[in-house]
C-alpha cells in the first residue's frame, strides 16, 4: 500500500444547484483566491502552500480538471506535490444512474467554487499557476464539454498554455506518484472502464479488458436492482453490504483469454435477483457479496496472467473501484503467492479527481507537450495505447 495514512471514507455529495447556467458566462465572475486563515488545514498527504513557498520554486505549477463522469473535481500539482484537489460528486435517488445533461449541469454550477477552493487551498493565484490541464477523454459527452469549455476558457484569460489528459492515463500516473511503483502492471477499474495495462516502449499497451460493460458499470447497475443509495457511491454501499453476506450463490463467470465480460453476470443477477429474495433462498446481502466474489476473481485471473506474461513483480490498482478494500485484499493474495507487491491508493486518489489530471498534466507539459487550441475538443472513445508517452524511459 502507498505511504498516505488511511483516511475515513466519506462522500462529497453536493446539493444540486440549479441548470441552464452556460460555463462560460459563469467565468465572467472573477476569481480572486483568498489568503489562507489561521485555522486552514488541508487533508492528510497534501503539503501547507507555506512549507513551499514561491521564491524558491522553479518547478512548474500545473491546474486540472476533471469532470469525465459524475465527478467533478480541480486539482493544483507542483513537482510531485498536491498542493489543493477538491471535488464535488453529483448523486441521485436509489435506484437510478445519472443522465449526461443533468450531470453536465450539475458541473457547470459548481466549477468556479472549484476553481476558487482549489486556488485557496494551493495558496496560489492564476500568476502562479504554468499550465491547464483537462480531461480530453474517454467519458460522457455532455460532462467533458462543460469542463473542456471552462478549461479553455482559463486558459485564454490567464494567457496560460493548455493540455488535454487522457483520463485512464491521469490514473495512471497519480497511482505511481502516490505508491511510488516504478513499472507496474496496473488494473484499471472503474464505471467506465476495465483494462489490465503495462507500460512498453512509451506506450501504456492493454493486455486485456472488457469485451462489453466496465466493472462499475456492473455494480451500478445491479445497485439500482435492490434500490441501494447512490450516496456516497453504490460501489461504496455493496462493498459495506457484501461484508454481511454469508453464502455464495452462483453466477457466470467470463473470462475469454485475457478479456473479461460483465453483461451475462448483470443479465442473470437481474433475472434472480427479486425471485431469490422473494423465496429466500438468499439476502440482498448474500447477493452483493457473491457479485463482488465472482467479479473480482475475474479481474485477479486475468492481472496474474498479464504479470506472468510481464515478468512483473508489482501490481497496481487505479480507478474508482480500485478503492475496493475486498478487491485490495484478493489482489495481495495473489501477489504474494507470486512473490509480487501490490500497490493501491485510497478514495483520495483512486476515485476522480483534479489533481490526477494535473499531475499527468505536469508530465506532459514537462516533456513538452501542448494542445493547440485548434485541437482541445473533448473525445468520448480515447483509448489509453493512443497515447504516446514520452516522459518514460
Amino acid at each position: 500500500m502507498g505511504p498516505w495514512p488511511p483516511c475515513g471514507r466519506r462522500g462529497r455529495s453536493n446539493p444540486y444547484l440549479g441548470a441552464g447556467r452556460d460555463a462560460v458566462g459563469l467565468l465572467c465572475r472573477q476569481v480572486r483566491p483568498l489568503p489562507l486563515g489561521p485555522g486552514h488545514r488541508l487533508e492528510p498527504g497534501y503539503e501547507e502552500p507555506h512549507q513551499c513557498p514561491l521564491s524558491s520554486v522553479t518547478m512548474p505549477a500545473i491546474l486540472g480538471f476533471e469532470g469525465s463522469a459524475n465527478k467533478i473535481g480541480v486539482g493544483v500539482v507542483r513537482d510531485g506535490k498536491v498542493l489543493a484537489n477538491p471535488r464535488r460528486t453529483y448523486v441521485t435517488p436509489p435506484g437510478t444512474g445519472f443522465l449526461p445533461g443533468d450531470t453536465a449541469r450539475h458541473h457547470r454550477a459548481v466549477i468556479l467554487d472549484l476553481l476558487q477552493e482549489a486556488l485557496t487551498e494551493a495558496g496560489l493565484t492564476p500568476q502562479d499557476i504554468d499550465c491547464i490541464a483537462f480531461t480530453k477523454g474517454p467519458g460522457m459527452g455532455a460532462p467533458l464539454v462543460s469542463v473542456a469549455v471552462v478549461a479553455r476558457t482559463v486558459a485564454q484569460l490567464w494567457n496560460k498554455p493548455l493540455l488535454g489528459v487522457n483520463h485512464c492515463i491521469g490514473h495512471i500516473e497519480m497511482g505511481r506518484l502516490i505508491t511510488g511503483a516504478t513499472s507496474p502492471t496496473v488494473l484499471y477499474v472503474s464505471g467506465g472502464n476495465t483494462q489490465v495495462i503495462a507500460y512498453s516502449e512509451h506506450r501504456y499497451r492493454i493486455f486485456g479488458e472488457t469485451i462489453d460493460i466496465a466493472v462499475g458499470n456492473c455494480l451500478d447497475r445491479f445497485a439500482r436492482v435492490l434500490k441501494i443509495s447512490n450516496d456516497p457511491s453504490p460501489g461504496y454501499n455493496i462493498e459495506q453490504m457484501a461484508k454481511r453476506g454469508k453464502k455464495l450463490v452462483e453466477l457466470p463467470y467470463t473470462v475469454k483469454g485475457m478479456d473479461v465480460s460483465f453483461s451475462g453476470i448483470l443479465s442473470f443477477i437481474e433475472d434472480v435477483a427479486q425471485r431469490m429474495l422473494a423465496t429466500g433462498e438468499c439476502t440482498p446481502e448474500d447477493l452483493c457479496f457473491s457479485l463482488q466474489e465472482t467479479v473480482f476473481a475475474m479481474l485477479v485471473e486475468i492481472t496474474e496472467r498479464a504479470m506472468a506474461h510481464c515478468g512483473s513483480q508489482e501490481a497496481l490498482i487505479v480507478g474508482g473501484v480500485g478503492c475496493n478494500v475486498r478487491l485490495q485484499e484478493m489482489m495481495e493474495t495473489m501477489c504474494q503467492e507470486r512473490g509480487a507487491q501490490l500497490f493501491a491508493t485510497d478514495e483520495r486518489f483512486c476515485i476522480d479527481n483534479g489533481a490526477m489530471i494535473a499531475q499527468a498534466g505536469w508530465e506532459m507539459f514537462q516533456a513538452g507537450h501542448r494542445t493547440p487550441l485548434s485541437d482541445s475538443g473533448i473525445t468520448q472513445r480515447y483509448r489509453t495505447d493512443e497515447v504516446e508517452v514520452t516522459w518514460r524511459d
